[in-house]
């Protein structure tokens, strides 16, 4: 199954250069929907200009953002000198805490597909 997801510049080219190996999301209905094998393309915003297929290695669900930047190191999202704080706002400022008590957090493991 292919699934579509927006992602901003910085991190959009962070997974193609292979520094970013996870993707943070809510773990929201569309998220539900997505299982390990599938692949997302992910459109660079607010560009919308380029295109980057990664393939789904894992999934891990977490009740909290903070929980997920406590197991996963931070150098698998490439903020290996970002704090905890620093961490759980940057998120929040795309995420709102609401939308995190809704529906909690998942971390995507992704490999970019090797472009033809």
């Amino acid at each position: 199954m292919v699934h579509n997801m927006g992602l901003y510049g910085e991190y959009f080219h962070a997974i193609r250069q292979r520094k970013k190996l996870y993707e943070v999301r809510l773990y929201d209905e569309k998220r539900r929907a997505i299982s390990v094998g599938d692949t997302i393309e992910f459109l660079e915003v607010p560009e919308g200009s380029q295109l980057l297929r990664v393939k789904v290695l894992g999934l891990r669900r977490y009740d909290t953002f903070r929980e997920m930047y406590e197991d996963i190191p931070f150098a698998l999202f490439d903020c290996e000198d970002w704090t905890m704080e620093e961490m759980v706002q940057g998120t929040y400022d795309i995420y709102s805490p609401e939308q995190e008590r809704q529906w909690g957090a998942l971390a995507i493991r992704i490999e970019p597909v090797a472009e033809n």
